[in-house]
This record gives structure tokens, C-alpha cells and sequence, in this order.
């Protein structure tokens, strides 16, 4: 369930929906595909808690290690309409570069148990979204980056990656450089230092 978004991220959505609403060129503009990676949990590789907050894990009592980044938005159609009803999953490596993964061995760093890797939610009646993770970081042959799956109320499916606006690893990353600087700026975000320490993020996602 969600719980009530602050005033300014309320503001800082809707400002961000009027502009794609008002502006036709940057609403046609679709997120683009992207591939999941070999490191999408599947059912049976997912931990129990796997709600909005991926920094916190129930019945651990260390939180997440890394800076805490809190990633927030908007579904909205090429038109700038809101879109409800999203299931949307987010999932990314831990501080030290390792998924939550069977498959991942970790290459000798190990692996940070106070980090979910995996969170979910539901779009709610703007089709806003929230989830408390932290900043992404790289692993050996990747860019810092966030995977995403969203699973549409008519059954359609988008999976995507997010980036870190100028990020130096970035130049080198194939998937990344694949996409093109339209796509590119498409998938990037730039987070800002709140009041409270954290990073905040803002990422509208165009089906």
C-alpha cells in the first residue's frame, strides 16, 4: 500500500506531467526496451519482503549499506495521461556490486543482507509510484544502473534499465551506448541531496 507522498514530491510528479502533456514531443518520447539481465529474480529466487522500501529487509536489524536513494514518479501514456493499476517491480545490485541472486557468485564480495534487491508496487490513482532503494553502483562490466519491470492492467509489458545521468562508466557500457542519446537521455535520471541527507530521483516511465 502506498503511503502519502511529501508536498513536494507531489508537486515535483504532477509539474512533471503537465510538461509531458503540455509538450507532444517529449510525451511521444516511449521508455525504451531494454533486457532484464541474467539477475531477474524469479519467483522462486525472491525474498519474502519485497515491498517499497529495499533499504530495509523484515527481521534484519542493520539496514542496507550505500546512500539511501529514493526513486519516484509517474506511468503515463504517450499522451501524458497517468496510468493506474502498474505493477512495477524494481531490481538492482547491493552496495558491493552483487545481485540477490543464485546465479551471481559474487566474485568474492560478499553479499549485503540488510539490502531487499528486489521491490514492488503498485501505481496508484495518478499512476504514481515510490520506492526507497539506494543509489546504484557498478559490478565488473556494467554502469551503475536500476532494472525495472512494469506489467500493464491489460497484461502488456515493459522492462527497462535506469541510469545515472553523466555517470563516467556510462561511455563504456554497450547496453547504454546501444540506445542512442535520445534514448539514452530517456532512461537517465539526476538525483538531488534532500533536506534529510537522502537522494531523491525523479522517473517518469512512458508506455
Amino acid at each position: 500500500m502506498f503511503m502519502a507522498v511529501s508536498r513536494r514530491m507531489a508537486l515535483a510528479v504532477s509539474g512533471a506531467a503537465v510538461a509531458l502533456t503540455t509538450n507532444p514531443v517529449e510525451a511521444a518520447v516511449r521508455t525504451p526496451r531494454q533486457t532484464a539481465g541474467p539477475f531477474y529474480p524469479e519467483p522462486e529466487d525472491r525474498p519474502a519482503d519485497t515491498d517499497w522500501d529495499l533499504v530495509r529487509v523484515e527481521g534484519q536489524v542493520r539496514a542496507a549499506g550505500g546512500d539511501v536513494m529514493w526513486l519516484v514518479g509517474q506511468v503515463l501514456d504517450t499522451s501524458g495521461v497517468p496510468v493506474p493499476g502498474v505493477r512495477l517491480e524494481i531490481w538492482q545490485c547491493d552496495v558491493n556490486g552483487r545481485y540477490h541472486h543464485p546465479r551471481d557468485a559474487g566474485e568474492g564480495r560478499p553479499k549485503d543482507t540488510g539490502f531487499q534487491g528486489l521491490g514492488a508496487v503498485e501505481t496508484d490513482g495518478v499512476g504514481s509510484y515510490r520506492f526507497r532503494t539506494i543509489r546504484p553502483v557498478a559490478y565488473p562490466g556494467r554502469t551503475p544502473h536500476i532494472h525495472a519491470r512494469l506489467i500493464m492492467p491489460d497484461g502488456r509489458e515493459l522492462v527497462t534499465q535506469i541510469y545515472l545521468l553523466d555517470e563516467p562508466g556510462n561511455r563504456g557500457d554497450f547496453i547504454f551506448r546501444s540506445l542512442g542519446r535520445r534514448g539514452q537521455a530517456a532512461v537517465s535520471v539526476d538525483p538531488v541531496r534532500r533536506e534529510d541527507g537522502d537522494l531523491e530521483a525523479f522517473f517518469n516511465f512512458v508506455i
